[in-house]
């Protein structure tokens, strides 16, 4: 969309040596929720890895049989692979996907800076009930899948026309999401590298509060709510904001982390 191809399909985008960048989707959807914001961070000279991870822009069933620790696995996968090709590497990534570069980067030292797009803590209203009534036990607990009844979370009609994500969600991979929300709050406080937060405060997945935990639990460098966007905020009508404190926000870091 506006100038990024409609696609699932993963992408690499060379830039210098110098710093090398992981974008990371989000839950049920695929590299294209990035793909806008990788080519403004190519344009900035950086080189950029967006990967497709596991379970998503296939099938639901495949989706059904992953865990948050293969999802994890993945990143730390790409992480290395660009850590072969460029001197750093940092980490980027939209709802899910900044729920995994922040928990990466509490285990990965050598990371130097995470940016969380929209990414979940908790889940509240309608969504938050519906996950806990689909687990193991709970009045729902026999449904294996749930629609997306609106679609994707973002105000931008071409997006949400163009966004090439699943239609539902298999119960067995929310309750996988729940957990990691929880494995990743608990790991916030061992985070020592640069964070910046994006969130929305129309976001009607992730709740803006959760930006302010992952703020204080991370100690952030740099928090920014957006006031118009929705929950895919890389691709959404803000997307030039996010795209630009994204920018700064690395070549900023980079700089600090060299002078000391």
């Amino acid at each position: 969309m506006h100038g990024a191809r409609a696609s699932s399909e993963p992408f690499d985008l060379v830039g210098d040596d110098v710093l090398g960048v992981v974008l990371v989707h989000g839950f049920t959807g695929t590299p294209y929720e990035v793909r806008y914001l990788g080519e403004r961070l190519q344009a900035a000279g950086y080189t950029v890895r967006a990967p497709r991870l596991p379970g998503h822009g296939t099938s639901l069933d495949d989706l059904d049989r992953t865990t948050w620790a293969d999802w994890a696995d993945a990143v730390e996968g790409e992480v290395d692979t660009l850590r072969a090709r460029c001197q750093r590497v940092a980490l980027v990534g939209q709802s899910l996907g900044g729920l995994l570069a922040l928990y990466v980067a509490s285990k990965r030292r050598e990371i130097e800076s995470v940016a969380s797009l929209a990414a979940p803590l908790w889940l509240d209203g309608l969504s938050g009930r519906v996950a806990r009534w689909t687990r193991p036990g709970g009045v729902l607990g026999g449904v294996k899948r749930l629609p997306k009844l609106s679609g994707s979370d973002v105000r931008d009609k071409r997006a949400k026309a163009e966004n090439p994500c699943y239609d539902g969600i298999p119960t067995r991979a929310l309750s996988q999401l729940m957990a990691f929300m929880r494995i990743t709050d608990d790991a916030l406080p061992r985070i020592t590298q640069p964070v910046l937060v994006l969130h929305a405060t129309q976001d009607h997945t992730a709740p803006v509060a959760c930006a302010q935990r992952i703020a204080q639990r991370a100690h952030a460098r740099r928090v920014r709510i957006l006031p118009r966007s929705y929950h895919l905020i890389a691709v959404d009508v803000e997307r030039d904001i996010v795209a630009a404190e994204v920018v700064n926000f690395l070549r900023t870091s980079g700089d600090q982390t060299c002078a000391t």
